[in-house]
């Protein structure tokens, strides 16, 4: 049985990509329809030779820090000389982690909006135990300044959530947490590999291209399935024609919810 999660108005599979799963587009629609949900989305051929304009970014090589670049290794060492990495409690989150969440949310180009303190905390809440979370400190005030979300299903981990203070980013806290949560999950648990999402296409990130170049993460391409709300996709076929003008316009196209969605829709059709 597939279980599906609601995420930035769109159904997605709970399980990792890798997982081949069977759709009945009947009880998928049906689905949608409960859920308010603008369309559903899930993957098949994971980590295929052919290249393909959906992919996960994943590592599934344990590297030791020598086999890092001269740079990437240099602040990492320095990250260290400030900062503690280690695995915490939800507790910790909860009562530290929203500082961060707003402070990390500030700095993305994105449609969306932060949630609001007690949203945050009803968030994390209610996350069963199956999840684990690290967190790094500044050594010299014990505070917390990023805080990673993982989930480790079916031999691997997903990073499903990470964020960093802004302030806090200069001591190289990103090197950090990435180096030590990589030689944890794919060293010491040798899992298969280690997920940090798709590509992103409802904001702008520079966070793919950080880890291919620094940690040696790559694309892991895969086939992308849609299937849309009845609704939505009456829309879509009605504004198909003009695409190209809404895409150089970047206007943004209002749904139900108050959700903004852009033109993204007519990539993922």
């Amino acid at each position: 049985m597939i279980m599906w999660k609601k995420y930035n108005g769109a159904l997605i599979p709970q399980n990792p990509p890798h997982i081949k799963i069977d759709v009945n587009s009947s009880v998928l629609n049906k689905k949608i329809k409960e859920e308010g949900a603008f369309f559903a989305r899930w993957v098949s051929e994971f980590d295929r030779k052919k290249k393909s304009n959906f992919w996960y970014i994943i590592n599934d090589k344990c590297f030791s820090l020598n086999d890092y670049s001269v740079n990437t290794r240099s602040k990492i060492r320095r990250g260290f000389k400030e900062l503690v990495v280690k695995k915490i409690d939800k507790e910790e989150v909860l009562e530290y982690g929203y500082s961060v969440y707003i402070s990390a949310f500030k700095r993305y180009k994105t449609i969306n909006k932060p949630m609001l303190h007690n949203e945050f905390l009803d968030y994390i809440e209610n996350l069963d135990s199956s999840w684990e979370y690290w967190g790094v400190y500044n050594i010299k005030n014990n505070l917390l300044i990023a805080y990673s979300q993982n989930k480790v299903v079916y031999n691997q981990c997903n990073y499903s959530t990470i964020k960093f203070h802004s302030d806090y980013l200069k001591k190289y806290s990103s090197y950090v947490l990435y180096y030590s949560m990589n030689k944890y999950y794919l060293k010491e648990r040798n899992l298969s590999y280690v997920n940090e999402g798709t590509r992103s296409i409802l904001h702008k990130t520079n966070v793919q291209s950080f880890l291919i170049e620094k940690f040696k993460f790559r694309r892991a391409y895969c086939k992308l399935h849609i299937q849309y709300h009845p609704l939505v996709k009456i829309i879509i076929f009605m504004l198909f024609p003009f695409r190209l003008l809404i895409v150089k316009s970047n206007n943004k196209i209002t749904l139900g919810g108050g959700i903004r969605q852009t033109s993204w829709f007519f990539y993922l059709y």
